[in-house]
């Protein structure tokens, strides 16, 4: 039986494909992990599920065997043949040639299973949870390991900490090395698993404050609160008033913190 990593470096040669880092085309090779991750997704055979730069297919075609669909958005248009090739042209198979960054995503029901381009990380998950009219059920990404840790991270929170935190609870369930990859990546990697809500914790017009909120305060994140979001009028009474020690730093607060500051502070103190 031909193991994995073999199968696909002779698809690869066969095919003489020569694999775009700067697209971040780099393929998984451990059975093991994809394993892990279509387990820890919890797939069902009703489930609709967005894949984004799958690549030839290697995580496609595990979908496939447990999922009612599996919709591949792949930017790179030589990939296309080649990942109806590898998963055996499936009937539950649809793939979109685009950026998934500008595609709309279901209004149905949908999960999101992705060994995704690390460099578009942010920008996706902002698509995903803000711009896209119904967010996913879940997802579960593989992505760089430093920037789950952040997203999962109560002590040094980000602004993707926050955005992840207001949409759902995230998890890290694998750390990949990056030997498990071809060709091998300069950073390591990690399996992140997100639970979505039924509903994120905020509205849209209060999410819209704190994003204002955390864009001021995170631009100089070494700074003290007191010096940031306490030099507006009334700002230092309005932390002191929520239990909110001006002295402490953005990336220590927690979402509920960030939400209730929202809640409290005026439209016109963000400007």
């Amino acid at each position: 039986m031909v193991s994995l990593p073999d199968e696909i470096r002779q698809f690869c040669s066969n095919h003489r494909l020569k694999l775009n880092t700067d697209l971040g085309q780099h393929f998984l090779l451990d059975a093991s992990i994809l394993d892990r991750i279509v387990e820890t997704a919890d797939i069902q055979t009703s489930d609709a599920i967005i894949e984004i730069g799958p690549g030839v297919g290697v995580l496609t075609r595990e979908l496939l065997k447990h999922a009612g669909s599996v919709t591949a958005i792949e930017l790179d248009e030589r990939m296309i043949p080649l990942l109806k090739e590898f998963t055996g042209a499936h009937s539950r198979l649809s793939v979109i040639q685009g950026n998934a960054l500008q595609v709309g995503m279901p209004q149905t029901p949908y999960k999101v299973v992705a060994n995704i381009p690390y460099h578009i990380t942010s920008p996706l998950l902002r698509h995903l949870f803000l711009e896209s009219k119904t967010p996913p059920t879940s997802l579960t990404l593989l992505i760089q390991r430093e920037v789950a840790e952040r997203i999962c991270s109560k002590d040094d929170a980000g602004m993707l900490t926050i955005l992840v935190g207001l949409f759902g609870t995230p998890k890290i369930v694998a750390r990949v090395p990056s030997a498990a990859f071809l060709p091998p990546p300069k950073v390591d990697s990690a399996v992140l698993h997100i639970a979505c809500f039924s509903k994120p914790l905020a509205d849209a017009a209060i999410m819209e404050r704190l994003f204002k909120l955390t864009k001021i305060a995170f631009g100089q994140k070494r700074k003290m609160l007191r010096n940031t979001l306490g030099s507006f009028h009334e700002g230092i009474e309005r932390l002191t008033a929520l239990g909110i020690a001006p002295t402490r730093r953005p990336q220590t607060l927690s979402v509920q913190e960030w939400i209730a500051l929202a809640n409290v502070w005026p439209d016109d103190r963000t400007q």
